[in-house]
């Protein structure tokens, strides 16, 4: 298992356009004071695109399995906001598993990378940044039709 999102350092923002790679740490910048952390997020600036639509995930079941898809285009940076879950990546050729479990590190995805999460804290929250509006017809449902995507961009 890799720890990778909590080992990685994040990219500074001259450096956003070497990470684009399949999937990449990125670390948040934080300004701490006696009342609390603040973490903010800018698009092109922490985030190698424009952010389009941001959505999250509560209340999920401890038990649950979310994801199950990749994205033809869509890239995506995904943060635990509170709690923690496992993501599971995989660019049809590795998969490598990431726990994230702090608010300011999050887990960029390049289109063209299934992605599974499951092992839900209580109380989990996620937030998904993404780089396009939602289109169901962007999405790898069924992982053969994934992989043969893959295959053909190889």
């Amino acid at each position: 298992m890799s720890d990778a999102v909590d080992k990685i350092g994040g990219p500074s923002p001259s450096s956003l356009a070497e990470i684009k790679g399949h999937f990449q740490s990125i670390a948040l910048p934080v300004i701490t004071d006696p009342r609390g952390d603040l973490t903010f997020v800018e698009g092109g600036n922490h985030i190698p695109f424009n952010i389009q639509r941001v959505y999250y995930l509560y209340n999920v079941p401890v038990d649950a399995q979310r994801g199950g898809h990749a994205h033809q285009e869509l890239e995506q940076v995904v943060f635990a906001l509170s709690g923690s879950f496992r993501i599971t990546v995989d660019d049809g050729h590795t998969r490598t598993e990431h726990f994230l479990r702090d608010p300011r590190k999050g887990l960029y995805i390049s289109k063209l990378v299934w992605r599974e999460m499951d092992l839900f804290s209580q109380g989990a929250v996620c937030m998904v940044l993404a780089s396009q509006p939602y289109d169901e017809s962007d999405y790898f449902r069924e992982y053969q039709d994934f992989k043969k995507a893959v295959g053909q961009n190889s």
